[in-house]
């Protein structure tokens, strides 16, 4: 390695030491609660009464949190419940979608497991929750007594928003590195004035944020994918590259992705991006188509960036993992969604790598658990690893040449289509399983807005009785989740329940 590449690989892992520090920081601020958790370990045939459950004091659960053992910490209530605050490592893993998503997030049962909620004693959605990831066989199940609401009352943050790790890495990552940012002024300036000098706009989020709104010119190449496309969108080396998303975090880990890997080019984070450009009184684009697809790198580009993030994953330490059984291992393809359902081995879960650092919680339950990544080229993979070990995973990246051996997955296990669903009766009563923002819209007539975990008393305030026909309505988006309230309902002695799954249109 010469003399350069070493000053900037001890550079850039001063860079890593300085996060580490200040998200740990983070981590004891956030984690340290005076509120009590109920502990137990579970056994299947153990029952879910109260006295299986015991306490232990916020000091062991800290010690849990960050002593290097793996531990999930789910938080069971709503989206909308989380987003108003929850502790700094929490899961989102609405009760709503339990079942769905859990053996998703918790491939390894005997994982232990933290469960909050609002900390409401006589709903405790925590305690359901606890009940069904029994009956899937995750036995080890924690949950709090307190829950957000004791953590507040302990004079302990509750963090507004979603993926807050991964947003606070983005902001300590432009604070370390000093990644290079351009005012939303700037940029039109340079799009009305630098006539014959190349201006590369790339929009680092998913092809369907940018096909929503995007700044006019953009092309969208999400973050995973940069390393292996920027050469045949900015190969010229006096063009500047200037990367955005909606906000912040994906614009600076896409700028710093371009300098962390040598690209001789002038790199810039559009500050705050498609809302600064609203903001600022300027027009978006919508309804954008393009992609890395419009200009596909020759094999020599291909080359060129599989030898560069080799070296970036090299210069970070990111190798093989060992041998430990004790912790869950994740296997993550970090490609696109059509690469994924071209050839995707059904072993692996689908988390395209631009994603899985913004939004690690949606794929990673597991605080401590370690990631092996694929690609299928040997660029992606190193480039994403490089960034989820400065987010302290332990991760790797199987050999490209490797992956590409192993067989391809039948796709052909289809879900049967339920039949249609007969009108309901006249004296039915119609739950509306829709997020509230859809049924302030426009809803069924008669209808009531609810959710998984306040069903039975959205039914008791209906005055509704186990011979009362149920009727719940969904959209596409909600349908599975309906299924999983159905059958709450009549395991719950409901006899007649029935889903209608089309929307308004059914």
């Amino acid at each position: 390695m010469q003399n350069t590449d070493r000053g900037k690989c001890a550079a850039m892992r001063r860079a890593v030491a300085y996060m580490s520090v200040t998200i740990a920081s983070f981590e004891k601020r956030a984690v340290v609660s005076k509120m009590a958790v109920l502990f137990r370990h579970l056994r299947p045939s153990m029952s879910l009464a109260p006295e299986a459950f015991r306490t232990i004091d916020a000091h062991t659960l800290r010690h849990r949190l960050n002593n290097g053992d793996e531990l999930a910490l789910l938080d069971v209530r709503e989206a909308g419940q989380f987003g108003e605050g929850h502790p700094f490592f929490a899961i989102p893993q609405p009760f709503s979608r339990l079942e769905l998503d859990a053996p998703r997030l918790l491939p390894r049962k005997s994982v232990r497991i933290a469960l909050v909620d609002d900390g409401i004693a006589d709903t405790s959605v925590a305690q359901r929750a606890a009940t069904r990831l029994q009956r899937l066989s995750i036995a080890t199940s924690r949950f709090s007594r307190a829950g957000v609401r004791g953590w507040r009352e302990a004079g302990y943050t509750l963090f507004l928003g979603v993926n807050v790790p991964s947003k606070t890495f983005g902001e300590l990552v432009e604070h370390a590195y000093g990644t290079p940012h351009v005012s939303v002024q700037q940029l039109r300036r340079w799009q009305a004035e630098r006539s014959g000098c190349p201006l590369a706009l790339i929009d680092g989020r998913t092809r369907a944020e940018h096909r929503k709104m995007t700044i006019p010119g953009a092309v969208c190449v999400p973050n995973a994918e940069l390393a292996a496309h920027v050469d045949a969108f900015a190969g010229a080396t006096d063009t500047t590259i200037v990367v955005h998303c909606a906000g912040r975090t994906r614009s600076i880990i896409g700028a710093q992705t371009l300098h962390n890997l040598g690209i001789r080019r002038d790199v810039f984070t559009l500050e705050n991006g498609t809302q600064g450009w609203a903001l600022a009184g300027f027009t978006l684009e919508h309804g954008s188509t393009r992609s890395p697809a419009d200009a596909w790198p020759s094999d020599v580009e291909r080359k060129e960036a599989r030898a560069r993030a080799q070296a970036l994953a090299q210069c970070f330490g990111v190798s093989t993992l060992d041998d430990a059984t004790a912790r869950t291992l994740y296997l993550l393809d970090v490609r696109t969604p059509e690469d994924y359902a071209r050839d995707g081995r059904s072993i692996a879960t689908h988390a395209p790598g631009g994603q899985l650092v913004q939004a690690n919680d949606q794929s990673v339950a597991g605080r401590g658990a370690r990631l092996l990544l694929i690609d299928y080229d040997g660029i992606r993979a190193p480039v994403v690893a490089h960034w989820l070990v400065q987010l302290s995973f332990e991760t790797a990246f199987v050999d490209a040449a490797d992956a590409a051996r192993w067989p391809t997955p039948d796709r052909a296990d289809v879900q049967p289509e339920e039949p249609a669903a007969a009108p309901p009766a006249s004296h039915a009563v119609v739950l509306d399983l829709r997020p509230s923002a859809a049924h302030e819209i426009a809803q069924p007539a008669g209808s009531r807005w609810t959710i998984r975990s306040c069903v039975f008393e959205t039914l008791r305030q209906a005055d509704a009785h186990r011979d009362t026909p149920i009727v719940l309505f969904a959209d596409a988006a909600a349908h599975a989740a309906a299924r999983l309230v159905a059958d709450n309902l009549r395991e719950a002695g409901f006899a007649e329940v029935t889903t209608i799954s089309g929307g308004l249109d059914a």
